[in-house]
């Protein structure tokens, strides 16, 4: 039975339950905006195509060859002139073509043994499988074989440049290089190729009550879960996470200096926890005290608070900050909604600016108030085919496991009803 997820304002704990009317929260869109202002563009590298999986590509690749380089067979088989063949004839085999090696012109009246991927000679315009034909001596011992007729020019011949044409743009400057791409490359003989540096980061995890996996539980403390989990996706959104300290200690002192110390190293910093007003929130007066920082409160759910900042470094270089907040499903989902896309822009890659948009079958019912919801849900075919959208029982913003098996975020508008069979707008969480 399709069940009904939690719908209330205050169903989280921390920064995210903090009582708010719709006229103070930002809109989504609005933050996205700011974010994505005076990016820092990383500049260009040269690197070895062997080590560019992942890597945003900083300018069009045109092709250098034909692909294939020449008419070749696509099986093993046997080629010659489909006018040769006509209803079909025995013809004696004049040459031996493997995969490699160049093949002599097919005289008249003969076909030529060959195997998949060799070129095809000059003079043949057709390859009949293997399996089709039948072989003999010859009166005078030539080998022939039996090729079947009628046949048409072209079959089982892949022609030059069907796959890739010499001067046409190979791969787009933008674009994230991934397996197909890399062997595209080497198709063309290419040994490095020039993309965006990578995104530094610097990761942050603040609180007292945090320790590390592997250590005892003392009364009070939970695990750090957020240190392992942002650094994990900030790697996945093709970032170098460079400085992810265990530990730092629970006071202005230690956290202006951790973060005044990265700033001089890092092209952003991404701190978790530690921005609403308490008094044990020691990130958002550290980085005023370096630079400036804007704390948006947004009509979303999970993740209502989000404080954007700049730090201000002895080059003359103000870095970006982005402060999540500490509920792990709120860290998580900030994370697709403001990292990905940040990081898109600060390597130029069109992929992950934005996450894929899919309308698909609710397989639930839900309700929002003057907040817009992101419900974890996993995506399968209904009976009939059609794509549903399977929310997880639980979403509450502490309740991590509701992100383990999701595979994207149904979008729930503010003040809105959704019934199980509606259509419902889906972002789908790909890196």
């Amino acid at each position: 039975m399709p069940t009904e997820p939690p719908s209330t304002e205050n169903d989280s704990c921390g920064c995210d339950s903090i009582p708010a009317s719709a006229a103070s929260l930002a809109p989504l869109a609005s933050a996205l905006e700011a974010l994505r202002a005076h990016c820092i563009l990383m500049e260009v590298e040269n690197i070895p195509v062997s080590e560019a999986s992942g890597r945003v590509l900083a300018e069009d690749v045109l092709a250098q060859l034909d692909v294939p380089p020449a008419d070749n067979s696509q099986m093993d088989g046997y080629c010659a002139r489909v006018a040769d063949i006509g209803d079909g004839c025995w013809l004696p085999i004049s040459q031996r073509i493997a995969a490699g090696y160049a093949p002599q012109p097919l005289g008249h009246k003969s076909c030529g043994r060959l195997f998949t991927g060799a070129e095809i000679p000059d003079g043949a315009d057709v390859v009949i499988m293997q399996e089709e034909v039948t072989l003999r001596d010859g009166s005078d011992g030539t080998p022939e074989a039996w090729l079947p007729g009628p046949r048409a020019q072209g079959d089982n011949i892949r022609a030059r440049g069907r796959d890739v044409v010499s001067g046409n743009r190979l791969l787009a400057a933008g674009m994230r290089l991934d397996a197909a791409a890399l062997g595209l490359l080497g198709g063309q003989g290419l040994s490095n190729v020039t993309v965006r540096r990578k995104v530094r980061v610097a990761l942050f995890a603040t609180g007292d009550e945090l320790i590390e996996p592997g250590q005892p539980l003392a009364r009070g403390q939970i695990y750090n879960s957020n240190r392992v989990m942002l650094s994990q996706m900030l790697n996945d959104f093709g970032a170098d996470v460079v400085i992810a300290p265990l530990k730092v200690a629970d006071t202005f002192e230690a956290t202006r200096d951790a973060l005044a110390s990265a700033a001089d190293q890092v092209d952003l910093i991404v701190t978790c926890g530690g921005v609403s007003v308490g008094e044990e929130d020691h990130v958002r007066p550290a980085i005023e005290s370096l630079g400036s920082i804007d704390l948006w409160r947004l009509a979303i759910k999970p993740g209502k608070p989000l404080a954007l900042g700049r730090i201000d470094t002895l080059t003359g270089n103000a870095i970006r900050v982005v402060g999540l907040p500490g509920n792990p499903v709120s860290s998580w989902v900030g994370a697709w909604l403001f990292l990905r896309p940040l990081l898109g822009e600060m390597t130029d890659c069109h992929a992950l600016r934005e996450l894929p948009r899919l309308n698909v079958r609710a397989a639930f019912s839900a309700k929002t108030a003057i907040r817009q919801d992101h419900l974890r849900v996993r995506l399968a075919p209904g009976r009939d085919g059609q794509l549903e959208a399977h929310a997880f029982p639980d979403q509450n913003s502490a309740v991590l496991s509701s992100c383990a098996g999701a595979e994207a975020l149904a979008i729930i508008p503010p003040e809105s009803r959704v019934a199980a069979g509606d259509s419902v707008e889906c972002l789908w969480l790909t890196h």
